[in-house]
């Protein structure tokens, strides 16, 4: 066995395969032999031997190897949280419990150590270095270091609750070693900022002010004092991710909101790659946090500092990329958001539209003197970057955005006019292949934002009938005529999506232009989606949420359309249902159990006939879903439906004879559960001929004694699928996907629910526990 003494990182380093294989598997025998012992070990009284196997296990945890770390840290995670709750469930300190847990103490210490010496990168963090020791930005999400670092700051969180103040201790003093230069390096500002950002939340919220303004200003010190453009980026970096972590701190401390905000603005002016996106990043995480602070006068000011960011919005936003500037103004916009005066709300938007506005006015100019300004693709990439500005701000303001609005709105629409003409003019010149030129892609890119911009206020108005009045009609003058008549390929997704809010946001008040809508969309879309299932897969989504739309808060509008265009949109219906993405057969299956509710509610004449011509069409078509191998995932929404069908033959909401020629034939119901049983038997014979008869009807007869209960309904279904697999011997797992993703799920929710009740666990903004445990820290320390 190795000594204690053993230095076993540098024996890892120096060792033979075999040697670092032996270190390895002994990391998995302590964690494994922890794990399922340390309990008896506990009651054996042999504390001393206990604590020597902790002692390998942090030696062991030192160990330069990734993987020999994870398989430490789970255990490690595991073993905290075991204390805190042991602790929690006690509520007395924690080394009162069965074991004196004094002697824990130093293991925890050194554990913090090394979790802060050897923290991971978070999610949020852009700015990295990289293998060769450049400092670069980080464009792809390493999945493994994300989940590393999940579970070193659960583990760090846990640890700071058992002893806040040894955590404090050793970060603030290796802190002070990085800003002494004892122990300066990039890459341990790195993990100590990373570990510090991390527990947020963990600590009482005095404790957590002591600590933090010892932090923020040390590393605001050290940016200053930094040598070295490289280095400068990472103590950037690093104070943007420290300070976008603690809003509650910055929330009670203006003049570091105000000091922060500011070294935000200037780090949106430094060029190293990635600094410019994490200081947006971190303003409008600080924006979200922090918006009534920004808002509102402090410490005597005349004005809310939003106010200083509004008029000095040009030099701010310089030197940022177009997305910068959009994620910008969406921060700035939710601070406005907070303004609860109309008026001065107002004011404020006028005035961070002012530059947009002012470029706006000026290409529309252009375009009034000239038309072909507008193919100059450098123009339509700058009407683009605009509009999605005003998107961004609009996700903000919500229905407040109708000021600006009204100011570019009809222009807006004008341009999204001339810009359709001259894509529809370049298709019929160039052909379809014309869509992938550089030109044309702007030029669509525009026409989206514009759709995505109305969708946008839209769904956030809370005036129904001013939309419906005073907006939708020029929409539908510029949208719906356009979609109609362009050609396949120019035609844009996001219109039916648009339609699909309208008619969601509006209800009953958009039935004056329902027609136009329907007459504009239904039939061309359908012909582009009917061929295959490959093609306009987008087209195919929205179309059917823009029914699902229609079906439930207009159905009184399908009811006066003729048969024939009834059963065109039935039919789209029906094939929706059985389409192999689960995302459409899913929102078939709501529009048709939907339609048949409300048909079932409906006071129509046409309520009996259409269960005349369609209700039989409808369950041939069900089941033949039912049992199609593609479709189980979605067998309790078929259930559901299926049920549903059974129930109203059984209660008698259809009295009309579904086996009859006479659409005004009313019979008795037990007549039509006759024959609804004689049908399906005939239907499921001749499909499944290896089943008896009798199987058949003890099937059929279950399906209407158990219409009442859906999930017995399911069950007797899915037994019936099992009956017509196991004859072939085919795998039957997937008729439980659904309880195995219910399982998933519920597990998932009680995980988060566990967290939430430890503070700081689930990370700011998240957490929903205020309670801490023990006051803020459950001691471990003499």
């Amino acid at each position: 066995m190795l000594p204690l003494s053993t230095r076993i990182r540098e024996a890892y380093d120096k060792g033979t395969t075999d040697e670092q294989n032996f270190i390895q598997n002994l990391a998995i025998f302590y964690c494994t032999f922890l794990r399922s012992h340390n309990d008896l070990i506990e009651m054996g009284k042999i504390t001393d031997q206990l604590v020597d196997s902790y002692e390998y296990l942090l030696r062991i945890s030192e160990v330069d190897d990734k993987e020999i770390f994870k398989i430490c840290l789970e255990y490690w995670n595991f073993w905290v949280c075991e204390l805190y709750t042991q602790a929690s469930l006690a509520c007395r300190p924690l080394y009162a419990s069965v074991l004196p847990r004094m002697e824990y103490a130093p293991i925890l210490s050194k554990l913090r150590t090394i979790l802060i010496s050897r923290m991971a990168r978070p999610e949020e963090v852009l700015v990295v270095e990289n293998d060769h020791g450049e400092v670069v930005r980080e464009f792809m999400k390493d999945t493994d270091s994300l989940n590393l670092y999940k579970t070193m700051r659960e583990t760090l969180v846990y640890l700071t609750h058992l002893d806040h103040e040894d955590t404090e201790k050793i970060m603030l003093e290796k802190l002070k070693r990085q800003v002494s230069g004892a122990e300066w390096s990039r890459a341990n500002l790195n993990s100590l900022c990373w570990a510090i950002g991390s527990i947020s939340g963990a600590m009482q919220e005095d404790n957590e002010r002591s600590f933090l303004v010892v932090v923020i200003r040390d590393l605001l010190g050290l940016c200053e004092h930094k040598r070295g453009k490289d280095n400068k980026a990472i103590v950037a970096s690093n104070i943007m991710y420290v300070v976008g972590q603690y809003p509650r701190f910055l929330r009670a401390h203006w003049r570091f909101l105000k000091t922060v905000i500011t070294k935000l603005f200037e780090f949106m002016h430094e060029t190293h790659e990635g600094v410019q996106d994490m200081a947006c990043d971190t303003f409008i995480k600080v924006a979200q946090k922090c918006r009534r602070q920004l808002l509102i006068p402090q410490c005597g000011a005349s004005c809310g500092f939003v106010e200083d960011i509004i008029r000095g919005i040009d030099a701010i936003i310089s030197d940022l990329q177009p997305q910068q500037v959009h994620t910008f103004y969406e921060a700035v916009a939710i601070i406005i958001s907070s303004e609860t005066d109309a008026a001065a709300q107002n004011e404020l938007i006028e005035g961070l539209f002012r530059l947009p506005n002012a470029i706006w006015d000026d290409i529309l100019l252009r375009v009034a003197a000239d038309v072909n300004i507008l193919t100059d693709v450098e123009v339509v990439k700058q009407l683009c970057n605009i509009l999605k500005t005003n998107l961004a701000a609009c996700k903000s303001l919500g229905h407040s955005y109708l000021t600006q609005l009204c100011r570019i709105y009809l222009d807006m629409l004008n341009v999204y006019r001339l810009l359709s003409d001259q894509i529809n003019a370049s298709i019929a010149t160039h052909g379809d292949q014309i869509v992938k030129q550089p030109l044309v892609r702007s030029m669509r890119a525009v026409k989206k934002t514009v759709l995505n911009l109305l969708s946008c206020w839209i769904q956030r108005s809370n005036n129904p009938m001013l939309v419906a009045n005073d907006f939708l009609p020029p929409l539908l003058d510029a949208v719906a005529t356009d979609y109609q008549q362009g050609p396949p390929i120019a035609r844009e997704p996001e219109v039916l999506t648009t339609m699909a809010t309208i008619v969601n946001r509006l209800g009953e008040n958009v039935l004056r232009s329902l027609p136009r809508i329907l007459d504009a969309v239904f039939q061309c879309t359908l012909e582009m989606i009917n061929k295959d299932l490959e093609e306009f897969p987008e087209h195919r989504t929205n179309f059917f949420t823009l029914l699902q739309a229609v079906n439930a808060h207009c159905f009184s509008a399908l009811l006066t359309l003729t048969t024939d265009k009834f059963k065109l949109i039935l039919d789209s219906v029906i094939w929706a249902i059985k389409h192999t993405m689960r995302q459409v057969s899913e929102t078939g299956l709501n529009i048709l159990h939907t339609m048949l509710i409300n048909m079932a509610n409906a006071t129509s004449d046409n309520q009996q006939l259409f269960f005349h011509n369609f209700y039989v069409e409808i369950m041939q078509h069900m089941f033949a879903v039912v049992t199609d191998r593609s479709q189980t995932g979605n067998l309790t929404l078929q259930a559901s439906l299926l049920a549903y069908m059974f129930k109203m033959v059984e209660n008698g909401v259809i009295t009309v004879a579904l086996g009859g020629d006479n659409p005004h034939l009313t019979v008795p119901a037990e007549t039509n559960v006759q024959y609804v049983h004689q049908r399906l038997l005939e239907l499921l014979k001749q499909a499944f001929p290896h089943l008896q008869e009798p199987q058949l009807v003890v099937f059929i007869k279950g399906l209407f004694a158990l219409d009442t209960d859906v999930t017995a309904f399911r069950e007797h279904l899915r037994d019936f699928l099992v009956q017509i697999r196991e004859i072939s011997g085919e795998d039957l797992s997937d008729l439980y996907l659904e309880e195995r993703e219910a399982e998933i799920a519920a597990a998932q929710a009680e995980k988060l629910r566990r967290q939430a009740e430890v503070p700081g666990l689930l990370g700011p903004g998240l957490d929903t526990s205020t309670a801490v445990v023990g006051g803020g820290g459950m001691e471990m320390t003499d």
